[in-house]
């Protein structure tokens, strides 16, 4: 049993035991839980903004309002509108064989859900799952990353505070409770972060048969087909890209543009750059969340510079910040065109067409997400057709994922499973089947001892 195989966890064993006792909770119950999760986040909105940019070490109020904060409420909003609908047993056919009767699938619970969270969006990554654990029926414990250690500590006080201990609770600490959290034998398993990371959650979660869902990251393209307008497309792009500084899981990773157009597409980002971020970076441009993964970046660059790569960077006094930074002619075996970046670093690559650009594509790992800017519906149908990710945004960048009637998830080595409204509901649950016979079960007839209606069934339906 749970309760002596994990003592370093006794939330858990209360968790569970809660979650076997009250296994059906009813809809007035869900929306009263998703209600208590939208008031403790606007009752408590300017300390997580606070709290957030200080993790950071300065991230503007906006885009942790634009991006966490606002979804988070938009996700709730959507869930509670739609959970009556969600949760009605579903009729499916019967086939004539065994009329009379009826059957239907019930969306029920899973148990305990755990929640792996990770740093670059703290509030939105922790508690978007938690909507759907919550709508779902379910009850969760939430790892929240060490790296933003303020915001950890306050989401532990204000869970503990608006949510029961059976219900909801949130654990800290390092890699080691990271490694020991997703041990636990949980009935369902979220994680979000890197690939790397995401193979060990894998791999000890199967020790407990423990189904996961794995929100991962990968280079995701952004390809600008030859009919666009290249200063449309960096303005979309510079939006994606350089929004929290590059450190978001679905931002363009690279960009692919029509031979010859590289550099006429780095100056329509330049200006654009220059024009989101007029003052330099200290208002609205988010800082690296650690010297580590700043050292990292530094060193990718260094790397492209010293073969041969142009570095491009806007006007204007970024301070200690990392400032938004394009690249142009990266090998192709550079970190930068390898690995998956994660900060305000954006490679052009060329391309003489859409073949090559997607066998570019198609020759690294499946990315979560996928840009296409293109007004062709020929060049649309070709990318979406020859490229598999995630998700797409088309003529834009990140937009895709704050559609809550959209699942989200990866494929491949950037993720398994998606969530996110209806499709997090039923991430969330399990789809019991049910199947009762009319007053007559011609079915059992069939039975033994074999005979005539038995051999005549097999030849109908055997056919």
């Amino acid at each position: 049993m749970p309760d002596a195989d994990h003592p370093e966890f006794p939330a858990f064993h209360v968790i569970h035991d809660a979650s076997r006792r009250d296994r059906l909770p009813d809809l007035a119950t869900r929306k009263d839980r998703l209600a208590t999760l939208r008031r403790m986040v606007v009752e408590n909105r300017d300390d997580i903004a606070r709290t957030i940019d200080a993790d950071f070490g300065g991230r503007p109020r906006h885009e942790t309002e634009l991006l966490e904060i606002v979804p988070l409420l938009n996700a709730l909003r959507h869930s509670a509108r739609h959970l009556k609908r969600w949760m009605r047993d579903q009729r499916r056919h019967v086939a004539w064989p065994f009329q009379p009767g009826a059957a239907w699938v019930r969306h029920e619970p899973l148990g305990v859900v755990g929640i792996i969270s990770p740093w670059n969006y703290p509030l939105f990554l922790a508690l978007g799952p938690l909507v759907d654990v919550l709508a779902a029926g379910n009850r969760a414990m939430i790892k929240p990353s060490e790296l933003t250690p303020g915001f950890s500590d306050l989401l532990q006080r204000l869970i503990a505070r608006y949510f029961a201990a059976d219900l909801v609770t949130v654990e800290t600490g390092g890699v080691e409770v990271a490694q020991a959290f997703s041990a636990l034998p949980f009935d369902h398993l979220i994680f979000t972060g890197s690939t790397e990371v995401g193979r060990k959650v894998m791999q000890a979660a199967a020790a407990n048969l423990t189904p996961v869902t794995l929100e991962l990251g990968g280079k995701s393209p952004a390809v600008v087909a030859p009919d666009y307008p290249l200063d449309k497309a960096a303005r979309s792009i510079v939006l994606g890209k350089f929004t929290n500084a590059g450190q978001t899981c679905i931002a363009p990773d690279y960009v692919l543009v029509p031979e010859g157009q590289a550099e006429a597409l780095a100056h329509a980002l330049i200006a654009r750059i220059e024009a989101a971020y007029p003052a330099g970076a200290r208002k609205d441009y988010a800082n690296i969340v650690t010297a580590r993964h700043r050292s990292r970046l530094v060193a990718a660059l260094d790397e492209a510079q010293a073969a041969g790569a142009t570095l491009l960077r806007p006007a204007g006094d970024y301070g200690d910040r990392l400032p938004p930074t394009l690249v142009i002619g990266a090998p192709e075996d550079s970190l930068l065109l390898s690995e998956e970046i994660f900060g305000p670093i954006l490679p052009l690559v060329s391309y003489r067409s859409l073949d090559e650009a997607l066998a570019f594509i198609n020759s690294r790992s499946r990315p979560l997400a996928l840009y296409a800017f293109t007004n062709d519906r020929q060049a649309r149908a070709t990318i979406l057709d020859g490229a598999i990710s995630g998700g797409v945004t088309l003529n834009g960048t990140l937009l895709h994922v704050a559609q809550d009637d959209l699942p989200f998830g990866g494929v491949g080595d950037s993720g398994i499973g998606a969530y996110h409204g209806r499709a997090g509901f039923r991430r969330m649950s399990h789809a019991r089947a049910v199947y009762k016979p009319g007053l007559f079960n011609a079915f059992e007839a069939l039975g033994p001892p074999f005979g005539k209606l038995a051999d005549l069934t097999i030849r109908i339906l055997g056919r």
